[in-house]
């Protein structure tokens, strides 16, 4: 048993699971002695126990193909919160229990949490953002959450936190998923407007997702006060960063301040490498090996829903964090206890402690050779939700 802490394992273990809840944890043995007369058991002999996975970056609206702003477009909202209702059960296939939705549209995401939190509908615990904060045309306005200036952002951060969202999240520069507004290396919101979305956040309990690609962006972000970096990819007009060499005292300033970053590695990155080759994804596993070396707090977050970035690609996100350089340890953590830690979520999930949320995973084979065996766990329990992905399979109880 993998327990969510790099280098806590426990070679024989088990997990007991009472009302949704981890009540004991430990060396078999001792877990089977304390336990109730007659508590039913599932036993896996040759796999592995571990948190529940956690993907910090997703799209519910989005499908993943080539297109999905269209796609999403031409789909009105009674046949989309269906189609999350699916991805939000193939996030539970591929042992995903706790999601950060950054991108939704009219409060589905809210909905659809909410229905999960029910037990009416299968999947991983959702947290949302609602619509991404941005300008008038700018990344992603298509959802709706247009805000210019201080004010505007004021109020748009006061507004969704009466909807009842999770989490704020600001798109600080640009994307290519609005190819009409700023580019991935233009500004959107300076200092002044971030800060003001941080504090007024602040208020009502809630932590500030940035998006972010230049380093004037991340300077922004980070001086504003945001947790969490996503992407952050020191991005230029000329395209990726020289090397990290070049960033080295914002790194550290990152890593001293405790924010977080999700650099969003994702499957699809595969099909760039084929297409483009090698060499132009060196930089960005070049900078994630440095912000982790200097001890920057990675997370696991893949922005699945976005073009080539499947839901059910989680575990390829976390090969790529392997082929950057990252130790097996380490990215297993960025996936389940630093994961929950940047989401607010450390006294509820991403270890496997007494107390906590019943969220875990087994798996065939050792994650920590091989993070490739994450693909296809044998079990998911959710809340204390048992779930089995694999068609046909049954549990072997006894």
């Amino acid at each position: 048993m993998l327990t969510g802490v790099p280098g806590e394992v426990i070679p024989d273990g088990a997990v007991l699971v009472r009302d949704g809840l981890i009540e004991d944890v430990g060396p078999a043995a001792d877990v089977i002695g304390r336990a109730a007369a007659g508590t039913p058991r599932v036993s896996f002999p040759e796999a592995r126990i571990l948190p529940g996975l956690i993907d910090v970056h997703v799209h519910l609206v989005f499908d993943g193909g080539e297109d999905p702003v269209a796609t999403l477009a031409a789909t009105g909202d009674p046949a989309l919160v269906l189609d999350m209702a699916a991805r939000a059960r193939r996030l539970l296939d591929v042992g995903v229990t706790t999601v950060r939705d950054l991108g939704d549209r009219n409060g589905l995401a809210a909905r659809l949490r909410d229905a999960v939190a029910a037990g009416t509908v299968p999947g991983p615990r959702i947290l949302t953002a609602g619509a991404p904060i941005t300008v008038t045309g700018g990344h992603c306005s298509f959802l709706g959450g247009q805000a210019d200036g201080v004010e505007q952002v004021r109020a748009l951060v006061r507004r969704q936190a009466e909807d009842g969202v999770d989490v704020i999240k600001v798109m600080v520069t640009g994307g290519h998923l609005t190819p009409e507004g700023p580019s991935s290396w233009e500004l959107q919101y300076g200092t002044e407007e971030v800060a003001a979305a941080v504090e007024e956040a602040r208020r009502f309990g809630l932590r500030v997702a940035a998006h972010v690609h230049t380093r004037e962006g991340v300077e922004v972000a980070v001086a504003a006060g945001a947790h969490t970096l996503e992407h952050c990819t020191f991005l230029t007009e000329a395209g990726p960063p020289a090397g990290p060499d070049a960033d080295e005292k914002l790194i550290r300033t990152i890593a001293e301040k405790g924010v977080y970053v999700c650099p969003t590695f994702h499957g699809g990155m595969g099909a760039l490498e084929t297409r483009f080759g090698a060499d132009v994804l060196r930089p960005w596993l070049e900078i994630r090996r440095d912000q982790h070396e200097q001890g920057v707090r990675l997370i696991a977050g893949t922005d699945a829903g976005v073009t080539g970035v499947g839901v059910e690609q989680y575990a390829e996100g976390l090969r790529w964090l392997g082929r950057a350089g990252l130790p097996a340890d380490a990215v297993i953590a960025m996936a389940t206890s630093v994961a929950a830690d940047a989401l607010d979520l450390g006294g509820r999930t991403g270890r496997l402690r007494p107390g906590l949320d019943a969220d875990l995973i087994v798996v065939d084979g050792d994650p920590r050779a091989d993070l490739s065996v994450l693909r296809h766990p044998r079990l998911v329990v959710a809340r204390g939700r048992f779930h089995v992905p694999r068609a046909g399979e049954s549990l072997p109880w006894e």
